[in-house]
């Protein structure tokens, strides 16, 4: 029979275990933000909401930002 110092060591390889598959599952974060903000307002230009001027300077502007802010 295992006595308590079993008992704990076996949960703690328990934890282990859920936490490495937790790892291996998980959907690493990704800025979504900046991905978002492109698919709304590329819905808005082919809606006809904004000119292409418009379009490209957003663009560039969310590009920008993406680009300066650090990971």
């Amino acid at each position: 029979m295992m006595g308590p110092a079993g008992w704990i060591w076996m949960l703690i390889w328990i934890a282990a275990l859920l936490f490495m598959v937790w790892l291996i599952v998980r959907r690493p974060e990704r800025d979504s933000s900046a991905e978002d903000a492109l698919t709304i307002l590329r819905a808005r230009f082919a809606r006809g909401e904004i000119s292409e001027t418009e379009f490209e300077r957003a663009c560039t502007v969310l590009r920008t930002d993406r680009l300066e802010t650090p990971p």
